[in-house]
């Protein structure tokens, strides 16, 4: 007979989690309560009002949506790179999860040298912090390497011919350039997937052996213990891990919404306009996020 927990001892215990939830996220609470709520408002404010700037300080001339309006009637770059964007969002979003998942999923089996290669696919959580990378970017040695490589090597590309072959069939041809897209970054994806990948691995590491002990006991095959038991038990990680990397992806510095806005305030010194097209952009990043949320959600498989 299954006993079951006494109400006010399962109240407690849910209770202690939510405080130690809490306590883990108090810092950023803090941080954010300090220093970013008052830009936040300033930032609201400024994108309905005309900014002008002057010795040590700047006037805000209260101009209503007319920021807004112009973000898409007047600028003629805007809209279309929102919409360039929220697709390039989708797509790299969708191939970031797929990746980190399945290499977790290598990651996870037994094998020699199986720290190294944890280490190795850790790299790009370090390589991608702000001081290596602008190391990165910034190697004219790097850059010269890369350059003699590429002249080097043969012209003759067995991706660059298969992607002639679907370009002229006529078939999904925008599907596939999106496809040889992610594939020609591949390295940016890895580069990105490094915080997935423990997620995963630290997910599928809490599933019990004798799950899938039993399963194959019933004569389950490989393929049908990852989408029985795998994918339902670790399906919460992929929510995390989808707003992580559209977060993630919505502040990288190659995003050219973000380019056009730091243009709009650096270069024209316009940060009402900026402020503006930084809310419309924030606000449908936020829509972005509830809507495919929502749809994850309702397959969200949650067990205690």
């Amino acid at each position: 007979m299954k006993m079951k927990m006494p109400k006010n001892k399962l109240a407690g215990l849910q209770k202690r989690k939510a405080i130690s939830g809490y306590l883990f996220i108090a810092p950023f609470i803090i941080g954010f309560l300090v220093f970013m709520v008052k830009p936040f408002f300033q930032s609201l404010w400024m994108s309905f009002c005309t900014v002008t700037l002057g010795s040590g300080e700047f006037t805000s001339t209260p101009i209503g949506l007319d920021n807004y309006k112009n973000a898409f009637t007047v600028d003629p770059e805007y809209s279309r790179l929102l919409v360039e964007e929220m697709g390039r969002m989708m797509a790299y979003t969708i191939a970031i999860i797929v990746f980190s998942f399945f290499m977790a999923l290598i990651l996870n089996q037994k094998f020699r040298g199986r720290a190294l290669v944890r280490a190795v696919f850790f790299l790009p959580v370090i390589l991608s912090s702000g001081v290596i990378l602008g190391l990165e970017s910034n190697n004219q040695l790097m850059a010269q390497l890369a350059q003699t490589i590429e002249d080097t090597t043969s012209n003759i590309s067995i991706t660059g011919a298969l992607e002639d072959v679907l370009r002229t069939s006529g078939v999904g041809v925008r599907a596939f350039d999106t496809l040889f897209e992610i594939i020609d970054h591949i390295y940016d994806v890895a580069l990105a997937s490094g915080i997935q990948i423990i997620i995963f691995l630290s997910g599928l590491q809490t599933i019990s052996s004798s799950m899938y002990e039993a399963a194959d006991i019933e004569g389950c095959t490989k393929w049908e213990s990852l989408w029985k038991i795998t994918f339902p038990m670790i399906s919460s990680l992929f929510l995390v891990n989808w707003i992580y990397t559209v977060i993630d992806f919505s502040m990288r510095s190659d995003n050219e919404v973000i380019k056009k806005i730091q243009k709009v305030m650096i270069d024209n010194l316009d940060y009402g306009f900026a402020s503006a097209m930084s809310w419309i952009y924030f606000l449908l990043i936020l829509v972005f996020i509830g809507i495919t949320s929502l749809f994850i959600s309702k397959r969200v498989y949650y067990y205690d």
